[in-house]
């Protein structure tokens, strides 16, 4: 795996690990933003890991560009020996799918959709070869993800299936953006998932919604008052399918502060993972289900 070096203006390093999302280059993406946090290199000011790249800020006053890249490039080559194990979470997140919320965006939305006649979870389940919604959500929910960034809006995380590749959903964005979609609504797009930690516009589809706040600027709830963010690059989330009672319920404990997400600490070892990725994931599930 070769990375891409390029720079944007005078003040950013861009570095592409992959053209394609994998895990094995967001662990390169991660050792190499790591060791560039912890040289404490004097102008840098900014490092931002996505999901197969990462953009590192700098004050070319203070560090030269072609200083920084030779740096970074040897951070390089020690990531590439770096092992791939993660000290990390398996976070619970309750979906009800097919909501009235979304639901009614959706709707709203048809002539910006591949497929007006059908919904965003119906047209994903047809390309995808299911045979109805039922069996879709069972396969977007059966499964651990894996949160690759988290960006773009504060707090959303974008979430990678860790499944083999064959199983991974693809589903292609609107063809024209919406200009609104509700807040903590369950979102896909190409190959990721995600929660939309605002309301505002989007273009991916729409599959259902969480009781779950994500993200709170004024850290009010419960398990957001350390950091405002619930999301880091790492951490895996498991879907729950909820009904209408108990996002209802879920809601309620939330605005009554007594909410309280399921999260397990957890090791993740990606050669383990490659060898054997359903064993790795039951792993995985007993954590998160453990007492």
């Amino acid at each position: 795996m070769k990375c891409r070096y390029t720079f944007g203006g005078d003040e950013h390093l861009f570095v592409e690990v992959d053209e394609a999302m994998s895990l094995e280059a967001f662990f390169v993406s991660l050792a190499v933003t790591n060791a560039v946090r912890d040289a404490k290199i004097k102008g840098v000011t900014e490092i931002c890991p996505a999901n197969a790249s990462f953009q590192i800020k700098f004050n070319p006053d203070l560090v030269t560009p072609d200083n920084l890249l030779g740096m970074v490039k040897e951070m390089e080559k020690d990531a590439e020996k770096a092992e791939s194990k993660l000290d990390t979470r398996i976070i619970e997140i309750p979906v009800w799918y097919q909501d009235p919320y979304t639901h009614e965006t959706l709707m709203r939305f048809r002539e910006r959709h591949q497929d007006p006649n059908s919904t965003d979870i119906e047209y994903a389940a047809s390309i995808n070869g299911y045979k109805d919604v039922p069996s879709f959500i069972e396969a977007h929910s059966s499964a651990p993800w894996f949160v690759s960034m988290v960006g773009f809006v504060s707090g959303l995380p974008f979430l990678y299936q860790m499944v083999d590749r064959p199983r991974q959903i693809e589903v292609p964005k609107y063809l024209r953006p919406r200009t609104d979609t509700p807040k903590l609504t369950v979102g896909y797009g190409g190959c990721f998932s995600c929660i939309y930690s605002v309301r505002g516009a989007g273009g991916y589809q729409m599959f259902g919604i969480t009781p779950m706040p994500i993200y709170d600027p004024e850290q009010k709830v419960r398990y957001l008052r350390d950091f405002m963010v619930l999301f880091k690059p790492g951490d895996i989330v498991k879907w729950k399918p909820v009904d209408e009672t108990e996002y209802k319920a879920i809601v309620e404990a939330v605005d009554k502060d007594d909410f309280e997400p399921r999260i397990r600490p957890v090791t993740f070892d990606l050669e383990a993972y490659n060898s054997d990725i359903d064993g790795t994931n039951t792993k995985l599930m007993e954590a998160l289900n453990a007492d």
